[in-house]
């Protein structure tokens, strides 16, 4: 499986997941020129992906859905404004191919209606991508365990969130269990699912105001070292417009 995060954050989300035989597309937030000089730096052709896979319907994760309105789209959410030419609704706890890839649909808890993430896998990897939520609801945890990649938001650092000069509305929906994972849940979330397959984690979805990459890795290390969980992966926080690529 290779993975290429091409960018994670507010101002824009996409991510490339194929295996030599089937390629998919996760959200497609950020420009229409970035989008697409990452594609040609990861050798990527529009009509090489199969489907796209939507969260939800927050302008950073559809904002070039235009330019793949040709292809399959699945999302839970309406996407009503993009005149889709094959929109597939899937729901949470649905399992679907595309390809060689197995998806299984994860309910997410976001202000955006209908926000979902996804365990992709085939019959080698798997993958969790999760971004978005306020929380991850306890029956879905069962089908995130042991993945051998992990895309998980966290987002901010509560201190620096209250801090900010953001109005308190705002800070409320982002604490909120409709918000955004801060660093705190994000790696106790993850310390729960990952297992020995796991051989990479990814924190995604930082935020440039209220968060850094240096304080994101520290409080998942400090978990790390707090529970003595023998995991020795690699770990990435990853800045806004940047692209990380995985191939394994």
């Amino acid at each position: 499986m290779r993975i290429d995060l091409l960018t994670s954050g507010s101002k824009g989300n996409s991510c490339l997941v194929r295996d030599g035989k089937t390629t998919i597309l996760i959200d497609c937030g950020s420009t229409k020129k970035y989008l697409m000089d990452e594609f040609r730096n990861v050798d990527v052709k529009v009509n090489d992906i199969q489907g796209v896979l939507i969260t939800h319907a927050h302008t950073d994760h559809v904002s070039q859905l235009k330019h793949f309105a040709h292809l399959p789209v699945y999302s839970f959410c309406s996407l009503d404004a993009f005149k889709l030419a094959d929109y597939r609704r899937i729901t949470p706890g649905t399992i679907f191919t595309i390809g060689t890839f197995t998806i299984r649909v994860i309910r997410l808890s976001h202000d955006s209606p209908n926000t979902i993430g996804f365990v992709i896998y085939n019959d080698l990897h798997k993958l969790v991508y999760i971004t978005d939520t306020g929380y991850i609801p306890n029956n879905e945890h069962a089908y995130l365990k042991d993945a051998n990649y992990y895309i998980l938001e966290s987002n901010h650092d509560i201190g620096m969130l209250m801090a900010s000069s953001r109005p308190m509305y705002l800070k409320q929906r982002i604490l909120g269990d409709s918000g955004h994972l801060c660093n705190e849940l994000a790696s106790k979330y993850l310390l729960s699912f990952i297992g020995e397959r796991t051989k990479y984690v990814i924190l995604a979805h930082i935020s440039d105001e209220c968060n850094t990459i240096d304080r994101a890795l520290d409080v998942f290390n400090d978990e790390l070292s707090r529970n003595k969980h023998p995991f020795n992966g690699i770990v990435k926080a990853m800045p806004q417009r940047t692209r990380y690529s995985i191939v394994d």
